[in-house]
């Protein structure tokens, strides 16, 4: 059974070392992008500097290196979904040492009212997908643990936002009605593909989450709504707010 995974009273058979050699420290704060757009974008503005490289069967994914005000960031175009960002997470930490990482991407909304027009801040995450099962005991939901100081971000910079339960699952193609109503009427305002699990592994291993989410498409109507999905992905506001969130933090 899935809610049999958690173990941690053994060693892991498989190291981050195994593949990406010697730990090594090069800066505290990594932002997670799920988008080339806005990775490109990054380039125009900033004098991105390789740094390593994790690899895998298909394709590279260089870590980036540059300089925001007074601090040294590393950037990363992540894969999309639980397994990949949660694994990549681990390995950004021992490659580059960050503890502390700046998540944000698209969701659907599952409360269109609610959404409308406001970035999402998760403060839980329904567990339906396998990554969390391997890094924490088992339970519904996980809370996003720094849900309050995004919070206070947005709150400085005035930015409008809305705070609440998210559903993260990998089968997007299985987000059923029922699953839906379920969800929605547990207070879930947003489905995603990554949060649960990615605040599993840095639970586990002490690091911090900081993630919000932009809604593009909709759940919450009669047919299915994704027109806004392409700006909810790529469009660089959320750019300039997860830099503020890591120059503060």
């Amino acid at each position: 059974m899935i809610t049999d995974s958690f173990d941690n009273k053994s060693e892991p058979l498989i190291t981050v070392e195994s593949f990406v050699g010697p730990q090594k420290h090069l800066c505290d704060v990594c932002i997670l992008t799920f988008s080339d757009v806005i990775l490109e974008e990054m380039r125009t503005r900033f004098a991105l500097r390789e740094v390593d490289v994790l690899r895998t069967a298909n394709g590279d994914r260089p870590v980036y290196l540059f300089a925001y005000e007074d601090k040294t960031l590393a950037v990363m175009l992540c894969g999309i979904g639980a397994a990949l960002t949660g694994g990549q997470v681990e390995e950004l930490n021992w490659i580059i040492g960050a503890t502390k990482f700046v998540m944000f991407g698209s969701a659907g909304s599952l409360n269109r009212e609610a959404t409308a027009g406001r970035y999402v801040i998760p403060t839980e995450a329904y567990r339906d997908e396998g990554m969390s099962y391997h890094y924490a005991p088992p339970a519904d939901y996980i809370a996003v643990k720094n849900a309050d100081r995004v919070e206070a971000i947005f709150r400085e910079l005035g930015l409008p936002y809305v705070s609440g339960r998210v559903w993260t699952t990998d089968a997007f193609y299985r987000e059923t009605r029922n699953q839906f109503e379920k969800r929605k009427a547990e207070g879930c305002l947003a489905v995603e593909m990554e949060v649960a699990g990615v605040e599993a592994v840095c639970d586990f291993y002490g690091f911090e989450l900081y993630d919000f989410l932009v809604t593009g498409d909709v759940l919450d109507a009669p047919v299915y709504e994704n027109d806004g999905l392409h700006s909810a992905n790529h469009d660089p506001d959320k750019l300039d707010i997860a830099l503020e969130i890591a120059r503060r933090i």
